[in-house]
């Protein structure tokens, strides 16, 4: 069978992540059956007992110990020892102990080749912290984990596909942290990845770190300095690449379908966009109630796509979470882990 065999981590197990899981297995119900999608579920057996039976699903996917020569199509592994209950929404130092260890054997699995992908449900990093995982989140610990030595983090939302030079930084180290080797080396990814995602056409689009691109030297001159001379060299190597262009009409344009993907320079450039278009605000209350979009790790010697949003604690457990992110995540994952399926 050449489908890929995906494992879904549980993240922190008292936040959406056990009920985002469970209501994502019910709506690939079918797929799952008929063998087009295998998922290992790996994280608190007890806490996804109580999300499936919650949602009616009492022991609906059937918990195998990691050993076990083939995986069935939809099964759970425990991801360690259980400590204290773990409950929705109680931020605890065992909520980012199971975060962690979920994510740990997952990769171990994907560096053995017994599953093609990683799917990540939600952690909390202040709860990862106090279990002494002294991480800024996914990123960095999956980095660790594989001995990765450059990540890129890529949102995801419909067209709209946004790298990130930096990310978890100050903003006012961004401009020393944007080198040409960083800026050509979350270049290269980002096609890689468009590659992976079956794209014909990959037009890539170098937003500028300055107002109108520096504005020929006035605002700056990183724009110039740096990102011109980066993306004539990709040209020169037959990439389909282009910029700086101005923050302020870079995103319209990859909207309109003028580029595949933009790689950003800074959090917030990139994540506001994105989220803005991917966050379902219903107007009678003034809140969000669904959320559309994918966190996708590129520069991994594995695939790990993700959630676009938190633990969601004040949610947890009350049965009202969106499994929409995690759903386009699943469908991420299947599409870049495709070219990992050799048979098995």
């Amino acid at each position: 069978m050449n489908t890929p065999h995906l494992a879904i981590t549980m993240g922190d197990p008292a936040g959406v992540g056990p009920e985002i899981i469970v209501k994502a297995c019910v709506r690939l119900r079918e797929r799952i059956a008929e063998g087009s999608l295998r998922l290992l579920i790996i994280g608190s057996i007890p806490a996804l007992r109580a999300a499936e039976a919650a949602w009616g699903e009492n022991g609906r996917i059937p918990e195998v110990n990691g050993s076990v020569g083939t995986f069935p199509a939809l099964a759970c592994l425990q991801a360690g020892p259980e400590g204290e209950p773990i409950l929705p929404g109680v931020l605890s130092a065992d909520g980012g102990r199971f975060a962690y260890l979920a994510v740990e054997r997952a990769v171990d699995l994907a560096q053995l080749g017994r599953i093609h992908g990683i799917v990540t449900a939600p952690l909390n990093k202040e709860a990862l912290n106090l279990a002494g995982y002294r991480y800024a989140g996914h990123t960095d610990m999956l980095a660790a984990l594989t001995g990765a030595k450059g990540s890129v983090m890529m949102l995801a939302h419909e067209n709209m596909r946004v790298s990130h030079v930096t990310t978890h930084v100050a903003l006012e180290d961004v401009p020393r942290l944007l080198t040409p080797e960083r800026l050509r080396y979350v270049i290269d990814v980002t096609e890689r990845a468009l590659a992976g995602l079956g794209l014909a056409r990959r037009r890539i689009a170098v937003a500028a770190l300055n107002p109108h691109a520096g504005e020929g030297g006035l605002f700056g001159r990183q724009d110039i300095d740096v990102t011109e001379p980066v993306v004539a060299r990709c040209v020169a190597d037959g990439l389909d690449v282009l910029g700086p262009v101005p923050g302020d009409t870079i995103f319209v344009k990859l909207r309109a379908g003028q580029y595949d993907a933009v790689v950003a320079m800074y959090h917030d450039q990139g994540h506001i966009p994105v989220k803005l278009l991917g966050f379902h605000v219903n107007p009678a209350t003034g809140t969000w109630d669904a959320l559309s979009g994918v966190n996708i790790t590129l520069g991994l010697p594995i695939i790990r796509t993700s959630v676009d949003h938190g633990t969601a604690f004040d949610i947890a457990g009350k049965g009202i979470a969106s499994d929409r992110s995690l759903v386009e995540a699943i469908e991420y994952a299947e599409r870049l882990s495709a070219g990992n399926v050799r048979g098995d």
